[in-house]
């Protein structure tokens, strides 16, 4: 008798859970569909879905919740291409690799998770970390973080001695000779193998570091670093397993190469020259600037012993270039994605690549869109996610002002949902 109470119980207060609906009104209304507001409208969640948006304030019937935004600007959740959640840039943290175990790991990138939803990224790549990254997905998945919905490489892919060799700048009797296990390769075979290996680990896509890169503790840091044959072996193996691949690249003629193989996205961009920009237009490539990178990488060289000894003048070379590489890639009419190399400046700031974007010459509302319906459709989600629409998952921010004219509010958002969960209010 006492178990059939239980259960009435338990059957009672889950019913009206299972009913309510929740009613935001809107005072303006980004859609992502369009570039105008909507004013005065209401969104309406049920479980994890947006079920309707309707125009006016919808009144509350039953157990419907009410979310007043009347005096925000409401949007959908933004996409962010580029991060990185197991680190986070600090002086002298290259020692980290030698000091903190996995389970330090671990912990740190759930912060920087949390973090990043917060700051209103409800979906990120994660281009590259040491495996942990794809357990901190899972976990966000089966909700025991709080984090940003995740796609990740893993570990990235790179060349002996390349950007994203693990092993660079250790000592000799400590470098051995990592391979495709550890995602470095050195011909098409170890290629298809290090993509498999990705695979076996449960990656969503694939990254190789085409050419060198500022922060490895290495000298170049903008060479082409993987044969064309080897990237085109990359490309095709993933192809077999669903995969699209983004490739780190500062060096033109690494991204040269890596645009004619086939790859989905090139990050950075730094040197990109006019033939360059040909070739993207040509395949369709889309840019991943990481404008806030370079920046920051630039300002923290200028802090002695930030960085070690090989990095600093990379830095201080590569990191400025960006924005203006943007611009003149943007106005050239190269496909542009929203992404910004997060961990290499301190998680929560990704809005402020939206700044430098329009300082570069993106319109508003047009640096808005590439972190939302463009981002969806290179994941693939374009039917879940980047648009406030029914049917859709109910992944929906707000800030205190217009983004359409006051870009910098993207910078404090006030209101976070994702999947139906309220994580900030």
């Amino acid at each position: 008798m006492k178990k059939f109470y239980l259960l009435a119980g338990l059957s009672l207060l889950a019913s009206p859970l299972l009913a309510q609906r929740t009613l935001i009104h809107c005072g303006n209304l980004f859609t992502g569909t369009s570039n105008d507001l909507q004013h005065q409208m209401t969104v309406v969640v049920e479980g994890n879905k947006i079920t309707a948006v309707q125009k006016g304030y919808a009144a509350a019937d039953g157990q419907d919740r009410i979310v007043d935004l009347k005096n925000k600007t409401v949007l959908p959740g933004l996409i962010d291409m580029h991060v990185h959640m197991e680190s986070e840039t600090r002086r002298g943290g290259q020692v980290d690799q030698f000091t903190q175990n996995v389970p330090d790991v671990a912990f740190k990138a759930a912060k920087h998770a949390r973090t990043t939803l917060l700051a209103g990224f409800t979906t990120v790549r994660d281009l590259g970390g040491s495996g942990v990254n794809v357990s901190l997905r899972n976990a966000v998945n089966q909700g025991l973080v709080d984090g940003p919905r995740i796609l990740t490489v893993g570990k990235s892919i790179a060349t002996t001695g390349g950007h994203a060799d693990p092993t660079n700048g250790y000592r000799r009797d400590l470098m051995g000779d990592p391979g495709p296990a550890e995602g470095v390769i050195n011909s098409p075979e170890d290629a298809r193998k290090a993509v498999r290996q990705r695979y076996k680990e449960g990656a969503d896509l694939i990254k190789i570091t085409a050419t060198g890169g500022v922060l490895s503790n290495a000298k170049d840091g903008s060479g082409p670093q993987f044969t064309e044959e080897e990237v085109k072996a990359v490309v095709d193996a993933a192809k077999d397993y669903g995969f699209p691949v983004a490739a780190h690249a500062h060096g033109a003629e690494g991204m040269k190469r890596a645009i004619r193989a086939g790859v989905q996205t090139i990050e950075h961009g730094t040197y990109m020259d006019d033939e360059a920009i040909a070739l993207f237009k040509k395949h369709g490539t889309y840019f991943v600037p990481t404008i806030i990178a370079g920046k920051t990488v630039a300002d923290s060289a200028r802090m002695f012993g930030y960085y070690p000894a090989l990095v600093r003048p990379k830095a201080l070379a590569i990191g400025p270039k960006i924005q203006a590489t943007f611009g003149k890639a943007y106005k050239a009419g190269v496909n542009i994605a929203f992404g910004t190399d997060a961990g290499v400046y301190l998680h929560g700031y990704n809005a402020k690549e939206f700044e430098y974007m329009v300082e570069a010459g993106m319109p508003p509302v047009e640096a808005l869109k590439s972190a939302l319906m463009t981002n969806a459709r290179l994941l693939g989600m374009d039917t879940q996610i980047g648009s406030i629409e029914a049917g859709k998952l109910a992944d929906i921010i707000a800030v205190d002002d217009c983004p359409i004219q006051n870009i910098k509010t993207l910078q404090t958002v006030r209101f976070v949902m994702k999947d139906g969960k309220v994580y900030k209010q």
